[in-house]
């Protein structure tokens, strides 16, 4: 049965595929670009095409008997995953799993939750067997922000006191493999999330126990975080976060216990803690 994988050179994407790989899974991943391909692993097929140039689909598609879509921010998100779902359509694609976010309906009103409602319902009127993935935010977006944790003993990320259930990437990406792989997923739809609510004060405080030194949490001025910002991405990628970032600091994001229950015994094991993800990174930060 074999997978097409769409964002697979990403960071929920590479892990998908790692996964797929280990249940000796046939993987196919969609690059935009031919000199991607040597970024992949071994036994991965690569296949060049582009969301936003619907001719280059079908021969991506062909052949496939499941499909991972995992869309990137952009300005054009939800034309893509559209142009997603028909491509696996025309293609005769038996399975479809998509990635989402949680709670999207609550957060209807950030740009990047909204621009996945209608690719969800595409998804849902597909015809093709289909399960709808909602991760909470990631452990490993703290990637982006190793130079000011790590040697400015900061953490800039506004995620404010509401509580947000972060996740690690390595969860979703086991469920992403189950529900690809294995029977019993269709028409579901499964929130993925982290055991704990975490403030910015909490994030920060592990950080410094791990790395042991200070690290504070910025704080929740959107204004002076946007100004940082701009200098690293598009004014509308800026515009988005910030709405994101308001409603983490207004009402959370926070996971319900039945929400929790559910993963831990889909995937046999509780969800993966911050804390150890912590301390599985530092000394390597600590050293760098």
């Amino acid at each position: 049965m074999k997978t097409l994988v769409i964002g697979g050179t990403g960071t929920v994407g590479s892990h998908t595929v790692r996964e797929l790989l280990a249940r000796k899974a046939p993987v196919r991943v969609l690059i935009r670009s031919a000199d991607k391909a040597s970024a992949l692993p071994g036994g991965v097929e690569a296949v060049v095409g582009d969301l936003r140039e619907p001719a280059s689909l079908p021969a991506a598609f062909a052949g496939a008997d499941a499909v991972f879509l995992l869309n990137a921010l952009s300005q054009d998100e939800t034309a893509q995953g559209l142009a997603a779902v028909a491509a696996a359509q025309h293609a005769g694609v038996k399975r479809l799993v998509y990635l989402s976010v949680h709670k999207v309906e609550e957060g209807a009103h950030i740009p990047h939750f909204a621009t996945k409602i209608p690719v969800e319902q595409a998804v849902k009127e597909s015809g093709i067997g289909w399960t709808v993935l909602r991760p909470n935010n990631f452990y490993q977006n703290d990637f982006w922000f190793q130079e000011a944790i790590a040697r400015h003993g900061l953490y800039p990320q506004p995620i404010g006191q509401g509580g947000v259930s972060r996740v690690d990437v390595r969860d979703i990406a086991e469920l992403a493999a189950m529900a690809l792989t294995e029977p019993g997923h269709d028409g579901r739809i499964y929130s993925v999330v982290g055991p704990d609510a975490l403030t910015g004060d909490q994030v920060a405080e592990t950080y410094s126990k791990y790395l042991g030194r200070p690290v504070r949490y910025a704080g929740d001025d959107l204004d002076a975080w946007a100004a940082q910002a701009r200098n690293f991405m598009p004014d509308w990628l800026v515009h988005d976060l910030c709405i994101m970032y308001g409603h983490f600091q207004k009402t959370g994001l926070k996971a319900t216990e039945e929400e929790i229950a559910l993963q831990t015994r889909l995937l046999g094991h509780a969800p993966r803690k911050f804390e150890d993800f912590v301390a599985e990174i530092a000394p390597a930060w600590k050293s760098s």
